[in-house]
């Protein structure tokens, strides 16, 4: 076993402490990472406060990852020690299912194993990136381009992919309409991805408060959903609405926004539910869609457009000790705008 330096969770209303933990000898394909940077994600708090089901504390979360590639399995073919390489929000699937074979390993019909809060095919729980090391299969980690700094490119590993993921998916490019539901974490990465995808994008934010950002980050319209108005000025004339909002919102509201066969994906993942009003949609047609991370070869087409478009996230580097204080201010909104955690210091 290798051991790995880390900060765990032990309960939902526990504070992060100094762990060590254990990290498998390296498999045939495995790849041995010195994590060097790990972002922060709205996911790992509702992981850790236990919102999205049971927990098998103690937890490291983290699925923001990017590190250096120290020593790789015999087998090893697409790495070599010293690469400059990321993992996202999942080390595995089975590889066999449809959905898999097309490159969706996301939508695993036997379900992905994620990055942490998952059982491995080892039968040994996952932790993730709060931590110095990490074992993955070479298959499930992405190369990061030279031209994207290993600190910003950590929240690109989930951030990234998932504004990347439904934007492609869903055509954003020129001539579309696109709107960003939100200016925080995915919010602002969804804002320079859809701009420089070509599409006008407009961000609904709860206030004006970030609307410089948001317009330095691309944006060609910012509006304020406090504001009533927004509503009946925008009704009917969006193509594309993503929504990065991680708690309840009028849903119905904004589907008022969307053109005939417009669509609403969700990405963000509220706790409760969000009632829909069927007349919301049927009367123009319009879409409400999910969508989660991509798979490894759309991620690293995500990096690669990243590096092309000389996109990345806005973050705070922050030390070790500072994480519960980093997710206090999350929840408050205080981020400006993804932390990411120096590892170094752990």
């Amino acid at each position: 076993m290798i051991t790995a330096k880390a900060r765990a969770v032990d309960g939902p209303d526990q504070a992060f402490r100094s762990a060590e933990i254990n990290r498998r000898d390296l498999d045939t394909t495995d790849v041995l990472i010195e994590i060097k940077f790990a972002g922060i994600c709205h996911s790992d708090i509702h992981t850790a406060h236990g919102e999205w089901g049971p927990v098998n504390y103690p937890l490291v979360p983290g699925h923001e990852i990017a590190g250096i590639v120290t020593e790789v399995g015999s087998g090893v073919t697409k790495y070599k020690v010293g690469d400059r390489v990321g993992v996202g929000c999942m080390v595995d699937s089975c590889g066999e299912c449809e959905n898999c074979r097309k490159g969706e390993e996301q939508y695993c019909l036997k379900g992905n194993i994620p990055t942490y809060a998952g059982v491995d095919k080892y039968g040994e729980p996952t932790q993730g990136g709060y931590s110095t090391h990490i074992v993955v299969t070479e298959d499930f980690v992405v190369r990061i381009p030279d031209n994207i700094e290993l600190d910003a490119a950590a929240p690109l590993l989930c951030a990234g992919i998932t504004t990347y993921s439904p934007l492609h998916h869903w055509g954003a490019g020129p001539g579309k309409k696109v709107a960003v539901v939100g200016m925080g974490g995915l919010g602002h990465m969804a804002v320079k991805i859809a701009h420089a995808m070509g599409a006008e994008v407009t961000v609904l934010s709860q206030s004006l408060s970030k609307k410089q950002d948001g317009l330095q980050f691309g944006a060609d319209h910012y509006y304020a959903t406090s504001d009533p108005e927004t509503f009946e000025k925008l009704a009917g004339s969006l193509d594309l609405i993503i929504n990065t909002v991680s708690a309840s919102i009028d849903i119905n509201a904004y589907f008022s926004l969307l053109k005939l066969d417009g669509t609403l994906v969700n990405v963000g993942a509220p706790p409760e539910p969000l009632p829909v009003n069927a007349f919301s949609l049927i009367g123009h047609r319009r879409s409400f869609a999910g969508s989660m991370i991509g798979g490894i070869r759309e991620t690293q087409e995500m990096l690669d457009f990243c590096a092309e478009h000389d996109i990345a996230p806005s973050i705070e580097v922050i030390s070790a000790d500072q994480i519960d204080e980093a997710y206090k201010r999350v929840l408050a909104s205080d981020v400006k705008y993804r932390f990411v955690i120096d590892t170094s210091t752990i």
